[in-house]
């Protein structure tokens, strides 16, 4: 049964801030907030290039702070790119590299993150932090695999994409998707919400918790819904987007940017926060979605080659901006290769966490990178498209192996040629003979499923035993949507 919300909330109307005693930061302990967007590309922000949307809260983060320009998601897809972030680890060291055969994590599946993985809110915890989830979660949907179980002391969100609800013209191969769940710590207190408010509500929630007198430093994890589809957006951000949806949608991330810095700027806070701003994977692009409108999106990943989904740069390259204005100076930019497994055990450094010594952590600690010039830590990057090692890259070279299961030989300079459109394997035999023998040690440690190479360092996924889908469609059910009228899916 639906547990109703009792707030109503309209977005854009937040109430007046009223004052507040907050408790003091522990000495040495900064907060931090990790905003992590869903499918936004490499392109869509005006500080990495954009003329399509504003998005002024989110330059004035990177001109106060660090831009990497080489900053890299595990993954070109949701599930296993959150898997790593959380672990540090590449998805199939995890066993995120294939669910059940599918790239990403569907309703109801009984697999997902175990909480044998030792999470970065439970690396935070332990050392003393208050720690809240809120947004998008896709690394399991049972109890056993939800954010409560890896770290968090409260949770507030979607499980899994916002497409994987009821949504209207589904395609015959497609399958009926269980109503969307909006989840509290475990309960399921609202089935189909209103999408267009979510963006306000999860503001509302990094508000409460950002308030609450806890006495600790704390760890906000917000994984906003956008920009994936279906995009429903409030009426403000769309009047005013020049991009339709996809605009609006990039600027209603922009605003909520905005309220979490004014908070930390009304708390007298802001010099001891770090804020981090990513995403999970690149933009599907301009193009239309996978399913749903013939319409282009209005995406970006310029100027790199490829969408969400390839690892073309453009699926695994995102925007990552870094904050912290008593350690990081301002205005430094860094195309050091630098990936979102290394916020793992960089925030541990810094927060006076521990990285667990059990096992293998794939991420770095890039501080040194943050406060200033400093070579990347990493000899090589790998992009793995679920179990398949589909390339690397190690320094300015970039070489691919394959594409979805089919040989794909070519190697890119990537400093002269970003948009890896110019193939110089020919040129540079030497190089393509020392990015083989690197990709040769990731598939000894972590396999290579198109060669039917076995890892031998691969931890197993989490299984339970009785799985089923958090919700079950009603029709006396008084959902306050019943279907969404937006087709797009992706």
């Amino acid at each position: 049964m639906l547990e109703v919300v009792p707030e109503v909330f309209h977005l854009c109307s937040l109430p007046s801030r009223k004052p507040i005693a907050y408790p003091p930061v522990m000495p040495g302990q900064p907060n931090v907030i990790l905003i992590n967007c869903d499918d936004l590309g490499y392109g869509d922000l005006g500080c990495y290039g954009s003329t399509r949307n504003k998005t002024p809260a989110l330059d004035q983060l990177a001109a106060d702070g660090v831009r990497f320009d080489s900053f890299y998601t595990a993954s070109p897809v949701c599930s296993p790119a959150r898997g790593a972030l959380l672990t540090g680890c590449y998805p199939p060291r995890i066993g995120f590299g294939s669910f059940d055969g599918l790239p990403v994590l569907f309703p109801g599946m009984g697999i997902g993150l175990p909480p044998t993985e030792i999470s970065l809110a439970r690396v935070l915890a332990d050392a003393g932090y208050a720690t809240q989830a809120i947004g998008k979660w896709h690394c399991g949907d049972q109890e056993y695999f939800q954010p409560t179980n890896h770290g968090f002391d409260h949770y507030f969100g979607l499980p899994y994409s916002n497409d994987m609800g009821r949504q209207a013209d589904r395609p015959s191969y497609l399958p009926e998707m269980p109503p969307l769940p909006l989840i509290v710590d475990g309960k399921v207190v609202e089935q189909q919400p209103d999408q267009a408010s979510l963006t306000q509500r999860y503001v509302e929630k990094a508000l409460d918790f950002m308030r609450a007198p806890s006495g600790k430093p704390f760890f906000l994890y917000l994984a906003h819904m956008y920009v994936h589809v279906p995009i429903y957006v409030q009426p403000r951000f769309a009047e005013q987007s020049t991009n339709g949806r996809y605009g609006a949608a990039v600027e209603s991330i922009d605003w909520a940017t905005s309220v979490l810095l004014d908070e930390l700027e009304a708390q007298g806070i802001a010099d001891d926060t770090i804020v981090i701003f990513t995403s999970d994977n690149g933009s599907l692009g301009d193009n239309p979605p996978p399913y749903g409108s013939s319409e282009p999106l209005g995406g970006s990943n310029d100027p790199l080659r490829g969408t969400k989904g390839t690892t073309w740069e453009g699926g695994q390259r995102v925007p990552g901006i870094v904050r912290w204005p008593s350690r990081i100076p301002a205005g430094r930019v860094s195309d050091e290769i630098v990936s979102a497994m290394d916020l793992y055990p960089t925030l541990a450094s810094v927060c006076g966490g521990s990285v667990p010594s059990d096992r293998t952590i794939d991420g770095r600690d890039i501080s040194a990178l943050w406060y200033g010039d400093a070579p990347s830590p990493h000899e090589a990057f790998f992009y793995y498209w679920m179990n398949d090692l589909e390339a690397v890259r190690s320094g300015r070279w970039k070489l691919h192996f394959s594409k979805r299961g089919v040989e794909h030989n070519e190697l890119y300079d990537l400093d002269a040629d970003i948009g890896e459109s110019i193939d110089v394997r020919h040129e540079h035999p030497e190089v393509v003979a020392r990015l083989e023998a690197l990709a040769e040690r990731a598939r000894a440690a972590l396999g290579d499923e198109r060669l039917q190479r076995t890892g031998t360092e691969v931890r197993p996924i989490g299984h339970v035993s009785t799985a089923r889908p958090l919700t079950e469609y009603d029709p006396e059910h008084p959902y306050f949507i019943a279907e969404y009228d937006l087709a797009d899916r992706g």
